[in-house]
């Protein structure tokens, strides 16, 4: 087959993803991987400046022409670590909210768990990547990513794990992010790469701990321990359960379309 122009795939750049993205450039030489924040991704993706993209599940749920091409995705089925609530006030007493504009998943997630659980609907505001706590006088601050892991000094009433809150409550695991492309999209076999990339960096986790966690001012083992205990990164029935669970939730709150058939999604490749 000939190809014109590389294919290009978007992937988050975090540590969350490295073993996603594991020698995807060899098993892949046709590809162009390109790294930024999951909003931009999506962004970038809906306006056809990508092919393929690891996307919030939020975003994912927004246009009927996408589709799942792989079976490798980020999840967690307990504890993430990396998406966090920081809380000043008992959780049932937040007013307001600052979010973290990286991921838009987190902060479906973080105001479905909310509502469900106390009723409450916060007053909103973003909190740039670039912003810390110390820039926001909100009753509590979503943080995700590699500054999640790394918990802020401070006094908090409460501190959530949002993928333990989740998994606690729903009593299904969360997926943050998966592959996704509009649909009738030619991937050249990228969806096949993708999955190939994920097996590899699942088997080189500790290779790829080790690489990573003086990046991040983490230790092997601290590093380690998030790729190996806190992650999920194959999307199988269990978590289409719960992407379906969650997308119920955030349709009754308006945050996703009503009319995706999440729980039946037919995935090439997985079981």
């Amino acid at each position: 087959m000939t190809i014109d122009r590389p294919i290009r795939v978007g992937a988050v750049s975090y540590l969350n993803t490295k073993p996603l993205i594991h020698d995807f450039q060899r098993l892949a030489p046709h590809a162009r991987l390109i790294l930024d924040y999951p909003s931009r991704l999506a962004d970038a993706l809906a306006r056809g400046e990508l092919d393929v993209a690891l996307i919030p599940s939020i975003e994912f749920f927004q246009d009927p022409a996408y589709t799942i091409v792989s079976n490798a995705c980020i999840a967690c089925r307990g504890p993430v670590l990396s998406v966090k609530l920081f809380s000043r006030v008992p959780a049932a007493e937040i007013r307001s909210l600052a979010l973290d504009e990286g991921s838009r998943t987190s902060v479906a997630l973080t105001r479905v768990l909310l509502k469900q659980r106390f009723g409450i609907e916060p007053q909103l505001e973003p909190l740039p990547v670039d912003h810390t706590l110390a820039d926001t006088k909100a009753d509590a601050v979503l943080l995700i990513g590699d500054r999640a892991i790394h918990s802020p000094i401070g006094k908090f009433a409460e501190v959530w794990d949002l993928g333990d809150e989740w998994c606690r409550w729903a009593e299904r695991p969360f997926v943050f992010a998966m592959w996704t492309a509009r649909a009738g999209t030619d991937l050249c076999g990228i969806d096949h790469a993708l999955e190939q990339s994920r097996d590899a960096g699942v088997a080189a986790l500790p290779q790829i701990a080790e690489r990573e966690a003086p990046l991040l001012g983490l230790t092997q083992p601290e590093c380690l321990a998030y790729l190996r205990d806190n992650l999920y990164f194959y999307l199988g029935p269990r978590e289409r359960s719960g992407l379906a669970m969650f997308h119920q939730l955030a349709q009754q709150m308006n945050l996703a379309p009503p009319g995706v058939d999440v729980g039946s999604l037919h995935l090439e490749g997985s079981s």
